[in-house]
């Protein structure tokens, strides 16, 4: 089948197998790794990318749903110039460490924060729910958003 969409401002048109996984075409085909694969069953988020601005797991998604639409992966969510203010706070907090969920977290968070300027702790932690990381236990990931978003007054107990 022969598709087209938008990943990270880019046009696309692919020829893709009918089962072919959004995940597949994004690695495989346009070569944009900083998407992993973690579980292939939608379960850790590692393959979380934007779907017009919102979080979807693109292993849980055949490429044809995607006919259309725009998607971000994190090569597309990166400033210009750099690290956006998110993945500053992330590096400024330790929010990252062996960074294998990172891209996943960030593409969360960013849907996140695009609906809600200053979700609460909690909040975050709802958001980040379907992305697991077995390296910094949350706390980091969660004072940095806090800290972005001013909330935490530079405590760091959270």
């Amino acid at each position: 089948m022969r598709i087209s969409l938008s990943v990270n401002n880019r046009s696309v048109e692919s020829t893709v197998e009918p089962r072919t996984l959004l995940v597949d075409l994004i690695r495989d085909d346009l070569k944009l790794t900083g998407t992993k694969v973690g579980c292939d069953t939608g379960q850790c988020g590692t393959c979380t990318v934007l779907l017009d601005g919102r979080a979807v797991k693109s292993c849980s998604m055949l490429a044809v749903q995607a006919e259309g639409t725009r998607v971000t992966t994190i090569e597309g969510a990166n400033a210009e110039t750099g690290l956006t203010d998110l993945q500053e706070a992330l590096w400024a907090e330790h929010g990252v460490q062996c960074g294998y969920c990172t891209p996943g977290m960030v593409l969360a968070l960013q849907d996140l924060l695009a609906t809600n300027k200053a979700p609460t702790e909690q909040e975050i932690r709802c958001g980040l729910a379907g992305n697991l990381c077995r390296c910094t236990g949350y706390q980091s990931v969660v004072r940095a958003t806090l800290a972005l978003t001013g909330q935490n007054g530079g405590r760091n107990d959270v």
